[in-house]
């Protein structure tokens, strides 16, 4: 099968909308960032270990956001000015219900907000919520997690130790001892769909995950690497496949904590499977009519609709596909 990137071929990417100006020329002006906080009609995103309170209202979600004088203390991040120009920012402070993520696993809040009272705030976060979330409160809440995540272990300077302090709207920290100036990382990693001459797709799952999890394969770009480099080496470090023609689709943030998912399928040369274990615990390919038939039978389930995987997955497949983790 010859597989081309044409435009929209990966579907809407949620956690990729947005729907405001970022105004990065008002970061630096310290006069209108005041005026804008002092503006009423401003709105405030309070988010707490990349959590924020969330209603559902006939099966779609929204963000709580507050006007300046009902936030509470804490860090505050410009995230931009909409099309009727209001501002919106995010205070990193806790809320009520959000529990944080510990390395390594997931934890939900005790009532997701799917399970409250239609119109009762719970905590939430983009993994649970932002498929249901409209392009402007996405976007926001993407954003603002990110900026969180980067901040929270950030503090010091790297350079001698002392103590940032937040400048420019939340978008640098300077160091007051010796003027370094430290700016959110992004983390590239390459998201790939292999798939072989027989027009098969591979799948796997970590060894951390429960059987029946699979995914497609990812990795962080290295240092001096080029994103084709990283597709065809990660490949080869995770199974044991060799690819050729890593064709580009599309990306995606996925702030946890703060990675740039960049989606490619690449051609299988090979397709003898040798997984590195202490990676990967399971690798299969699939046939279209073999994967529909594992995920109508509950073998097989796939990443949430908010990841770019399962766009990937479905772009391959040609269709929506039901099952998700």
């Amino acid at each position: 099968m010859d597989i081309t990137a044409d435009e929209g071929l990966l579907g809407p990417l949620l956690l990729a909308r947005g729907a405001i100006d970022r105004s990065a020329a008002r970061r630096g002006d310290a006069g209108w960032i005041e005026r804008a906080w002092a503006d009423p009609a401003t709105r405030v995103l309070v988010v707490d270990g990349g959590q924020a309170l969330v209603r559902m209202r006939g099966g779609a979600a929204e963000l709580v956001l507050l006007p300046p004088a009902d936030a509470p203390e804490g860090e505050r991040y410009l995230l931009g000015v909409d099309a009727g120009g209001t501002a919106y920012f995010a205070v990193a402070a806790p809320v009520e219900g959000a529990v944080r993520e510990e390395p390594g696993r997931r934890i939900a809040p005790p009532a997701a907000p799917a399970a409250r009272p239609e119109g009762e705030a719970a905590a939430a976060g983009l993994r649970q919520v932002g498929a249901l979330l409209g392009d402007l409160d996405a976007g926001l809440l993407v954003y603002a997690v990110a900026l969180e995540a980067w901040h929270s272990t950030h503090e010091f300077c790297p350079r001698c130790g002392s103590r940032t302090e937040v400048r420019t709207g939340g978008h640098v920290r300077v160091c007051p001892q010796d003027g370094s100036q430290h700016f959110p990382r992004v983390d590239p990693a390459v998201i790939m769909l292999v798939h072989d001459e027989e027009d098969r797709c591979l799948l796997a799952r970590g060894p951390q995950w429960p059987e029946g999890r699979l995914s497609v394969l990812a990795g962080f770009v290295e240092p001096g690497e080029s994103l084709e480099n990283a597709v065809v080496r990660e490949v080869a470090e995770e199974v044991g496949v060799r690819v050729a023609a890593p064709r580009y689709l599309g990306s995606q943030p996925w702030p946890f904590p703060r990675s740039l998912m960049l989606g490619f399928f690449a051609r299988a040369l090979s397709t003898e499977l040798v997984p590195d274990r202490e990676e990967i615990a399971e690798a299969r390919w699939f046939s279209r009519a073999e994967l529909r038939a594992a995920l109508e039978s509950g073998e097989v389930r796939l990443p949430p609709e908010v990841s770019i995987a399962r766009r990937l997955i479905e772009a391959w497949y040609g269709g929506e596909l039901e099952g998700d983790w």
